[in-house]
């Protein structure tokens, strides 16, 4: 019998998710070294290196919004790539990889809370 399981007609199994994450990583990444870069900017441009000046800069809601979309940017990235982790070294108990996925899904909820506060407390 001829192995079948090349080519086009190869029995393909799994999630099917692998490019979409890909592609989530990359523009997350883009996204966050974007703001890195505004960041930089905004330091070398700067005067004012107190926390007066980064309060100022910060008390601005468009730029609040910006650093919260980069925040959820940077939670969605930590989740793939963990769930990536999670997915190709925890093979020995389908019960423990969900413990943990379920943990780490909490724990970037409370992150992403706990940077509302901090950026709307500003």
């Amino acid at each position: 019998m001829a192995n079948n399981n090349i080519g086009p007609k190869r029995l393909v199994v799994g999630a099917h998710y692998g490019l979409r994450d890909w592609l989530a990583q990359r523009v997350t990444a883009i996204v966050m070294a974007l703001y890195t870069v505004l960041l930089l900017v905004l330091f070398l441009t700067g005067s004012n290196f107190s926390y007066e000046g980064w309060a100022g800069i910060f008390a601005h809601q468009w730029f609040k919004m910006a650093t919260f979309a980069v925040i959820v940017c940077l939670l969605y990235h930590a989740w793939v790539g963990l769930r990536d982790v999670w997915m190709d070294y925890v093979t020995s108990n389908v019960f423990v990889r969900l413990v943990f996925q379920v943990a780490t899904i909490l724990w970037l909820v409370a992150c992403a809370g706990y940077a509302a506060q901090i950026l709307w407390r500003v």
